[in-house]
């Protein structure tokens, strides 16, 4: 099924905020976005528990320092936790900070029918969507497919804009 069938026959996401109840499911989201990678280091277990709990815990102390009125939401499918989703609603953007979902809720459409809400909702309010993807992550082609376009680029990431009408 494509993302866009997907879409179209209403999907059971929904968002909630997130809440300290969720910090271990919130932990096991990143941590699957880092498996691959993870799978490489020749680290223990306990290693790799160590770092990834690190690596989280200042992420998340990063974005409540850098975006403080950022919405950090659970991604809900058929009401169970699926993923994380946050974003910052500037003056002029929205700003994807984080979509992930854990493995067995990817490629269903879920990330798909987010980001056009996201769409939606910038298009409704005259601002651009923004996003920072890493040039290797393969969700890379989701956002090029919807129309994202690459306007910046670090050498290990790209800030992907999309606006209405272009």
């Amino acid at each position: 099924m494509s993302d866009e069938d997907a879409a179209n026959r209403s999907l059971p996401v929904t968002l909630r905020p997130t809440g300290a109840e969720d910090e271990a499911f919130l932990l096991d989201v990143y941590s699957s976005t880092r498996a691959d990678e993870m799978a490489q280091a020749p680290w223990s277990e306990a290693q790799r528990a160590a770092f990834l709990q690190m690596q989280f815990t200042a992420q998340q102390r990063h974005y409540q320092a850098h975006f403080p009125k950022a919405t950090h939401d659970v991604i809900l499918f058929d009401k169970q936790p699926a993923g994380r989703l946050y974003v910052d609603r500037r003056d002029a953007e929205i700003r994807i900070l984080d979509i992930a979902l854990l493995p067995d809720y990817r490629k269903r459409g879920i990330g798909f029918a987010l980001i056009k809400a996201l769409m939606n909702e910038s298009a409704e309010a005259g601002k651009s969507l923004a996003i920072y993807v890493e040039s290797y992550n393969p969700s890379r082609q989701l956002f090029e497919r919807l129309g994202f376009l690459p306007i910046e680029d670090d050498g290990l990431n790209l800030l992907f804009e999309w606006r209405s009408g272009s």
